[in-house]
């Protein structure tokens, strides 16, 4: 049986639960963002199939150019291939429910487990692409120092400064996927962390 904050009987298993309130949250336990490793070029179709199944999906895109012998074309493309992120716990029902989503190779993560996103990493990507900021790919670092950025357009968002040619760049790491973007902040007031 499981019962819901209130202490009130949902449903007498998981998968009549799940039926009944998609997307809900066991007692208490808080959902995190994971990242889920996607077929190659299954990404939309992945994050259109969790939000049909009522589970939160975040799948950055970017609008690229795209260069045909006729044509140039405007095309929107995952800024992490072959990833999506989710927000949900990650009960083994969870897991069960996500790897069963068609293109979902696995969950990111030791064992299949998954590894918990931080909030803050996620809401440092959703700036650089909702505000469409100049960014490049950068290799993932686990070396340099931890700063926040502090006033303008990318107040609060932290990372890694690294310095190429002069440029003061802010690199903002997805640890779980070992990906990172950068982006120039010369004329950013930038506190240590």
């Amino acid at each position: 049986m499981l019962w819901d904050s209130e202490g009130e009987a949902v449903a007498t298993n998981v998968s009549d639960w799940v039926e009944a309130r998609p997307g809900a949250v066991i007692a208490g336990e808080p959902e995190k963002w994971f990242a889920l490793h996607t077929k190659s070029q299954h990404e939309k179709a992945v994050a259109r199939r969790l939000t049909e199944l009522g589970i939160p999906a975040y799948l950055p895109l970017v609008n690229e150019v795209r260069r045909w012998s006729d044509r140039n074309k405007h095309v929107e493309v995952p800024v992490f291939s072959c990833y999506v992120f989710a927000k949900l716990t990650m009960r083994r029902w969870d897991r069960m429910r996500i790897v069963g989503v068609d293109g979902v190779l696995s969950v990111v993560g030791s064992r299949g487990a998954g590894t918990a996103i931080p909030e803050e990493q996620i809401g440092a990507i959703r700036t650089l692409v909702d505000r469409s900021l100049p960014w490049t790919s950068h290799p993932f670092l686990r070396v340099g120092q931890q700063v926040r950025i502090r006033g303008g357009a990318l107040e609060g968002m932290e990372g890694i400064l690294i310095s190429r040619s002069g440029n003061n760049t802010l690199v903002v790491s997805i640890d779980a996927l070992q990906r990172s973007l950068a982006v120039h902040v010369d004329g950013y007031k930038i506190e240590p962390i």
